[in-house]
């Protein structure tokens, strides 16, 4: 186990002591427990074909985030869909396209 600061110490014992409280009311974490559930619901398997790039860069952006790659896809897919997750007006990337890496290695 990490070493903990003196705050987090501090908030362990309230919680250990039981002088924390939650705020929510019943209403509310029944609406948290109720997406906590849809969204943790996998059941469906999809297979997608990506290039060796995109998943070599999903490889390292979940390692980055430290979650598995699959769940980083899922994730992106989901906060897309429900409108959390929009395309930017223009694309700056750091890497070259496809097209400029086939230019230079020929």
């Amino acid at each position: 186990m990490s070493k903990i600061d003196a705050y987090e110490q501090e908030v362990l014992k309230a919680y250990d002591s039981g002088r924390l409280r939650s705020i929510a009311t019943k209403a509310e974490l029944e609406k948290f427990k109720a997406a906590a559930r849809a969204t943790a619901i996998k059941d469906r398997r999809v297979n997608i074909r990506l290039s060796s790039i995109d998943l070599s860069d999903i490889q390292v952006k979940a390692l980055e985030e430290g979650v598995p790659y699959q769940t980083l896809i899922a994730s992106v897919l989901h906060k897309y869909i429900t409108g959390r997750l929009s395309e930017k007006a223009q694309r700056i990337t750091s890497r070259p396209t496809r097209t400029s890496r086939k230019r230079d290695a020929g």
